[in-house]
């Protein structure tokens, strides 16, 4: 299965969410009879997590729950079931697909808060995803490539791939980036358009391979 995730706030023009769609056409295509689902954190945002959120967690921590099957065994009063029904659809999502993409721009050097709001929901101590793939493809308006001066403000993709390593026990990390996209509005950054085009192009190429 293909869990395709879109959290850029642009419905049109949207570099991030065109690189998503051709991945996932491309994917859909080399697997006629597997299952896609797609969901937009945008246009449909999950809640922040509350406290009856961090009692689940603290739940699980407490009693060495690490079999994701039994998390639904932390929500015990009536306020923990209503944060676990919007916690297990979510997951059952993550835990059937064996590639989970995601299609997100770079925003104040980092990630969208929906997507940081998605993340926050699925993950609890000690879990693990081992066995699939996330797929990330990215639009950024500047450079924040190896060997830029602005690769050091990157906590987009530092951040993510940190993240599925750290909490999901996921290196299998894969990330498509169209650049200097603000070079196509940016009267001071004109000059980098071909650069822009040029990213783009190759980002388009790799989505569709």
């Amino acid at each position: 299965m293909l869990l395709h995730l879109d959290a850029s706030a642009r419905r049109h023009a949207s570099f991030s969410r065109k690189l998503s769609s051709v991945y996932a056409e491309t994917w859909r295509a080399a697997h006629p009879d597997a299952r896609y689902v797609y969901r937009d954190l945008a246009a449909h945002p999950v809640p922040h997590i509350g406290e009856a959120w961090t009692e689940l967690c603290d739940h699980i921590l407490e009693h060495e729950i690490t079999d994701i099957s039994r998390y639904r065994e932390a929500a015990r009063t009536p306020a923990q079931q209503a944060a676990w029904a919007v916690v297990e659809p979510l997951l059952d999502e993550v835990v059937a697909a064996e590639v989970i993409l995601i299609g997100t721009p770079m925003y104040n050097y980092s990630i969208p808060s929906a997507l940081k709001a998605w993340l926050d929901q699925i993950t609890f101590p000690k879990m693990s995803l081992e066995g699939r793939s996330f797929v990330v493809t990215s639009a950024r308006g500047g450079a924040y490539g190896p060997g830029t001066p602005r690769e050091p403000y990157d906590h987009q993709e530092r951040y993510l791939r940190d993240f599925f390593k750290g909490h999901f026990r996921v290196a299998d990390v894969t990330f498509i980036h169209a650049e200097l996209v603000n070079a196509r509005l940016d009267p001071a950054l004109a000059h980098l358009r071909e650069q822009h085009e040029q990213s783009l192009a190759a980002a388009l190429k790799e989505a569709a391979q």
